[in-house]
């Protein structure tokens, strides 16, 4: 099916607000030895949880952290070793699983915010953009529909074209996108929404805003 594609606009963020719910943030207070967190206003358990944070060491900080987001799918080792190279490298940038990049994202920022920058500095995009089908009813698309769809509009520079070359542009599965993608809103099924990081989508890979694409259907693999 033909889509006619408009890019709107790209917003760079720090942080995606929304994404720590009040139920974590009680929890990490109760983590980080502050027990009042369930009684406490609402709208201040953000600036609660910094100061809680900020008593200790950022590694250790991490590491709670870490614990709390990854603890499920990360040994010790492994929480222990992020904690440390988190204050050196933008580790959810770099992490080679893909699918723990947006949590490792989330985790970073709320340790910046903490400790006032002692963290690198990650960022996300916000990529708005409507999908219009040409010729065919409106369909609902996917992360991995969206990604190929936006391809004609991306710099070969791109990070995600570069990588997932064939998967990008042939009618392959794509089961990375997914992981890529970390967030996919529409209230109308043409205009979008889309939260990754600006490592994998940036401003200046954008070389068209309006283009048209073809979404062919994905041939499942042998």
């Amino acid at each position: 099916m033909n889509y006619q594609i408009i890019i709107k606009n790209i917003d760079t963020v720090n942080e995606v607000e929304g994404y720590w719910t009040d139920e974590d943030l009680v929890v990490l207070l109760q983590k980080f030895n502050y027990p009042d967190g369930a009684t406490a206003e609402k709208s201040s358990l953000p600036e609660l949880l910094e100061m809680a944070i900020s008593d200790y060491e950022p590694n250790e900080a991490a590491q709670i952290v870490l614990e709390y987001k990854l603890g499920d799918e990360l040994s010790a080792g492994q929480i222990e070793q992020i904690s440390n190279n988190m204050l050196i490298d933008k580790v959810c940038e770099e992490y080679p699983e893909i699918h723990m990049q947006g949590r490792l994202f989330h985790v970073n920022q709320l340790l910046f915010k903490a400790y006032n920058g002692k963290f690198p500095n990650a960022k996300a995009s916000v990529v708005h953009f409507s999908m219009t089908p040409i010729n065919g009813e409106l369909q609902k698309l996917t992360a991995e529909n969206i990604l190929k769809l936006l391809n004609n509009g991306l710099s070969d520079r791109n990070l995600i074209k570069r990588l997932f070359e064939n998967q990008m542009s042939q009618n392959i599965p794509f089961p990375e996108a997914e992981s890529i993608v970390w967030e996919l809103t529409t209230e109308d099924g043409v205009n979008y929404n889309l939260v990754t990081s600006e490592n994998w989508i940036n401003k200046d890979d954008v070389t068209a805003s309006e283009f048209e694409s073809v979404l062919e259907e994905v041939e499942d693999e042998v």
